[in-house]
């Protein structure tokens, strides 16, 4: 990863103060003060995965804090933050909510106010999304926000390794694979958060719950041609009867959401500049549909136009 910050080789009694320095130049809405007085060792690295930003983070024991003045400077209202521990220990708060984060869990904090307290040499990855890619599927992020996935969620573990390796592997990846690797990525995380919320949801909600997972699963295998209502209906562990009545209570579906699902991916990909090389074929087979000319119908009827008028007018005008 490249370092954008460290306190190697700084004045022991000036790197606290260069530390919190080199965060607000970069935006990062926090109150920051110690909680040791150990000499303050801290690092910022970065790389990117297609369109992600995956930020390493490295620091000794702090407390810091996120308000409502500081949140609306910092002008990232439309994002939440994904966070991966990797050493140390982490307690966070949010929205009434308290939990802790060992290595190999994972936490979503959105920019509201919240407060967190880090151990010595304390280690997180921090990855930015849009909110809206979240609560499109999971709903509002009140519910999920200081919600600690942990070694329970069994889909926690291969989401922290994915990411583990998308890191490792990112300089080897073209930038097709990249963008398609992160998109991966992204729905895995769905995929946990989803599963974490029903360890603990209370009945009147399960059938909500049930609905959320059911979609995440479909945003983790929108590439599979084969998946259809019953499979999806065991993938979470209903009968098909049970997942038609919840989706029909809702005004949906299954089928029609899942369609649906390919083809707006389908043209977020083709208005994406980082997918603008790839095959119109290899496309529609990575949103799940089994054949060229079934994607551009289906398209076709969707958007009123064919896929390769939508790419062509989504680069209209730029340069």
């Amino acid at each position: 990863m490249e370092a954008l910050f460290s306190t190697e080789g700084l004045n022991p009694l000036h790197s606290f103060r260069r530390w919190r320095e080199a965060l607000v130049s970069r935006g990062v809405p926090l109150e920051q003060t110690r909680l040791d007085d150990r000499p303050f060792r801290a690092k910022l690295e970065a790389a990117s995965v297609g369109p992600l930003v995956l930020t390493r983070v490295t620091h000794g024991a702090m407390r810091s804090e996120a308000t409502r003045g500081l949140i609306r400077r910092n002008g990232k209202d439309g994002t939440v933050v994904v966070i991966f521990k990797v050493a140390g220990t982490s307690k966070r708060s949010q929205d009434g909510r308290s939990s802790v984060q060992r290595p190999g869990e994972v936490v979503v904090i959105d920019h509201r106010p919240a407060a967190h307290e880090s151990s010595t040499d304390s280690q997180s990855l921090f990855l930015e999304l849009p909110r809206e890619r979240l609560e499109s599927v999971l709903g509002s992020t009140r519910r999920y926000t200081s919600l600690t996935m942990g070694a329970d969620v069994v889909s926690t573990g291969l989401t922290v390794t994915f990411f583990q390796e998308l890191v490792r592997l990112r300089d080897r990846l073209d930038p097709d694979s990249a963008t398609r690797m992160a998109s991966v990525g992204v729905d895995l995380i769905v995929a946990s958060i989803a599963e974490r919320l029903t360890l603990d949801v209370s009945q009147p909600l399960h059938g909500t719950v049930v609905v959320q997972r059911a979609k995440a699963h479909v945003e983790a295998h929108l590439g599979d041609s084969t998946l259809d209502p019953p499979q999806l209906a065991a993938a979470v562990g209903v009968s098909l009867r049970r997942l038609q009545e919840l989706f029909h209570a809702r005004g949906q579906h299954i089928s029609d959401w899942i369609w649906q699902r390919r083809l707006e991916a389908s043209a977020k990909r083709l208005a994406d500049p980082g997918c603008a090389q790839m095959p119109i074929g290899s496309l529609a087979f990575g949103c799940g549909f089994a054949n060229q000319a079934h994607f551009s119908r289906r398209f076709k009827e969707r958007y009123g136009m064919a896929p390769r008028e939508y790419r062509h007018a989504a680069f209209v005008g730029t340069p």
